[in-house]
């Protein structure tokens, strides 16, 4: 945990954080490993960053991307509807705290929201940050099914009749995106795969109903 604490601290320095960051990193990183959380832990966030590493971007759409990595489900709590602003709104708010200037700090915000339902974007952070969040339904079977079988952890609440019903409704609107991811690198690696797990979980999730 202390190499993700450090990775942020540098992050927020190079966002033009004049106070010390440590503090923030250690809310994050708890908030991330907080009990529930099944799918939208840490590793997810380790995720996300290991898809944004490497690409050939601009050292500033990298930050910014990676900053939205960090505040996107920074909030999360699967019986809420407003996730994704109190998240925005926890970037605005801590990242202006260290320092950090305002169009920057509310670019982040806006990045942040963009993930409450993945809508097509302009602008290549916008595209590249929805892509990696999205990224999961392109992988191997069975770590789409384990993605799977996590989310439904975390609504264990919801009747299973309810659930299905929801979750055809989500993976639909998915399948129904032309394309389902905005940036060519991500189309390449995850677009047929994507819309295969997409389609047997979808006649999977119709069984027995």
């Amino acid at each position: 945990m202390s190499g993700l604490r450090d990775r942020f601290c540098a992050l927020a320095r190079r966002l033009g954080a004049t106070q010390d960051p440590g503090a923030l990193a250690d809310a994050l990183l708890e908030a991330w490993s907080a009990p529930g959380r099944v799918y939208h832990d840490q590793r997810h966030l380790e995720d996300g960053l290991s898809q944004l590493d490497g690409l050939p971007l601009s050292a500033n759409t990298h930050d910014q991307v990676e900053a939205a990595l960090w505040f996107h489900d920074g909030i999360y709590d699967p019986r809420a509807s407003d996730n994704e602003e109190r998240s925005a709104r926890w970037a605005m708010d801590a990242l202006s705290a260290l320092g950090v200037g305002a169009p920057v700090a509310g670019e982040i915000a806006r990045l942040v929201l963009l993930t409450r339902d993945h809508a097509p974007v302009p602008d290549e952070a916008g595209q590249l940050l929805c892509d990696i969040d999205l990224s999961i339904l392109g992988r191997p079977a069975a770590d789409f099914d384990e993605y799977e079988r996590r989310v439904r952890a975390e609504y264990a609440w919801v009747p299973e009749e309810a659930y299905r019903y929801g979750r055809r409704g989500v993976l639909s609107a998915f399948l129904r995106r032309q394309p389902l991811f905005q940036t060519d690198t991500f189309r390449r690696r995850f677009e047929s795969s994507a819309r295969d797990n997409l389609r047997r979980s979808l006649e999977a999730l119709g069984a027995g109903t």
